[in-house]
């Protein structure tokens, strides 16, 4: 049976906008994404089968486009949307966090990091350039490296922050395996970049380790 055979309080569209996205299922939000379905499945039950083959909402979304096109009922124009509606996403962390200070919103300053930094399968070392109110500047990727390390230069993040006139920074990268746990490689670089920056009079407020849908802290681990 179609969608549009459904009753209203089934259909994904008709239930998101009468009761907000949160009560939609995986399916349900892919579902309207998809828009269509193909013969002899709806659009619903293409999003349940996609999930599945997938293993989940999340590698779906991170997969890459050769990946992605192989799968029956999608393509590059539906690759090329997806891409577009997860940047937006991203820029929207962004201008959250540009809007106010770093400091008082942790969660938000988290949660954009996690959303650029974690689908990474290679390390990746990035700061986030903060002026006196603790406000984003820029938020730069500095280093992508292996899936065990990013080389990072302590003298190319100076000339970096000189560069956006930066008084704070806030520095991040992810670690593939998912473990969100600080090295003791970790610690040392961090502290080599205080050292460099101290020089240069600019703070060091944070560095947070990116695993998988989390954060840690090396200032609440009381390793900053």
């Amino acid at each position: 049976m179609a969608i549009t055979n459904w009753p209203l309080a089934e259909r994904p569209r008709e239930k998101l906008l009468a009761k907000g996205p949160q009560c939609l299922s995986d399916a349900e939000l892919l579902a309207i994404f998809l828009r269509t379905g193909i013969k002899g499945k709806t659009a619903v039950d293409l999003a349940r089968e996609l999930i599945q083959q997938f293993g989940g909402l999340r590698p779906l979304l991170k997969a890459g486009q050769k990946q992605f096109c192989a799968m029956l009922g999608l393509g590059p124009a539906k690759y090329a949307l997806l891409q577009a509606v997860l940047e937006m996403s991203r820029r929207h962390l962004l201008e959250q966090l540009t809007a106010g200070d770093c400091i008082a919103q942790p969660r938000d300053t988290q949660q954009f990091l996690i959303a650029h930094l974690r689908d990474y399968p290679h390390e990746v070392f990035a700061c986030l350039f903060l002026d006196s109110k603790n406000q984003v500047i820029n938020f730069t990727e500095l280093s992508h490296g292996t899936l065990n390390g990013a080389a990072v230069y302590p003298r190319e993040v100076v000339k970096k922050a000189l560069h956006h006139n930066a008084a704070a920074v806030i520095f991040a990268h992810n670690h593939p395996s998912g473990v969100a746990e600080p090295s003791q490689a970790d610690i040392r670089l961090t502290r080599r970049l205080v050292e460099a920056l101290a020089l240069i009079d600019i703070r060091v407020l944070d560095h947070f380790i990116v695993g998988n849908g989390k954060t840690t802290s090396l200032v609440e681990r009381g390793l900053l």
